[in-house]
């Protein structure tokens, strides 16, 4: 016998509640340290050591787009990673919060070059990408979230014949 549809659903929240932890674990920090942001800040460093692994297109792109911009970057990454924690965590507009986490992990593993090596795929980046992807294609938020009392998604979650 297969476990029941809410039983599922519980467990799905569950997986939100820790991706959205994780993001929150991440994103906090980095708005409450001033040494984050600016041009010579933590996130600029971290751009430059990640530009000897990385190469071609993106490597250009961090080079051209990233690095000059590092301070508005510094801030765009610490609200993302907070945002899609509360999202996540709340689960509210979940959807919204996994595509952030998608996104925001996407561009992690690939200004590390993880792509280059075989244990670059069983990364933390590559974990709470697909973390975040369950987000995407699940309805997490419907239980243990506010996705679950908003008009919109019951109004999408009713049975066929009700009015």
């Amino acid at each position: 016998m297969l476990p029941s549809s809410q039983t599922y659903a519980s467990w799905l929240a569950v997986l939100r509640i820790i991706t959205g932890s994780f993001w929150l674990l991440h994103g906090v920090p980095k708005l409450l340290n001033p040494r984050f942001f600016g041009a010579d800040g933590m996130m600029a460093g971290m751009i430059r050591d990640g530009l000897s692994d990385s190469s071609g297109p993106y490597h250009d792109f961090l080079v051209s787009v990233v690095l000059p911009n590092a301070s508005l970057i510094s801030h765009l990454v610490a609200w993302g990673e907070t945002l899609t924690g509360i999202s996540l965590l709340l689960g509210l507009f979940t959807r919204v919060g996994g595509v952030g986490g998608m996104f925001l992990n996407f561009n992690y593993f690939m200004m590390q070059a993880s792509y280059t090596r075989l244990g670059g795929f069983a990364s933390m980046d590559t974990a709470y990408m697909a973390l975040s992807f369950i987000n995407v294609v699940l309805p997490t938020g419907l239980v243990f979230g506010l996705d679950g009392v908003l008009p919109v998604s019951r109004s999408r979650t009713r049975p066929a014949g009700e009015t």
